[in-house]
């Protein structure tokens, strides 16, 4: 498990789903994963671009729906676990941890 932290440092494995720290950037040009980033204090995350508004949760919604749709599995899998009204959030996707965390990272560009 260390050497899965080490490589995917912006989520985390759980029994069958994935947990994963995001920055979402509302208003962009495009919807997007856009990366690894990290923050000012240490922590990693995964940047993700959406073109939805920050008004009425259409940018949190946006943001699921490019997840769910990134990784192929059903919109109901993807839940925002914290971070409604901030840029950075944690997402709850359920299913195969390894699996998903793979694709993301395949996806992010940021595979090993």
């Amino acid at each position: 498990m260390a050497e899965t932290a080490a490589a995917f440092p912006w989520s985390r494995r759980g029994a069958d789903e994935l947990i994963i720290r995001v920055r979402l950037t509302p208003k962009s040009s495009r919807d997007e994963i856009g990366g690894i980033d990290r923050l000012s204090d240490g922590r990693t995350i995964l940047k993700v671009r959406v073109r939805a508004l920050p008004e009425n949760g259409e940018a949190n919604e946006a943001l699921l729906r490019l997840v769910a749709k990134t990784l192929r599995t059903p919109a109901a899998s993807v839940r925002l676990e914290s971070g409604g009204g901030s840029r950075l959030k944690t997402l709850s996707v359920t299913g195969d941890a390894e699996a998903l965390q793979a694709a993301l990272a395949r996806m992010s560009g940021h595979a090993d």
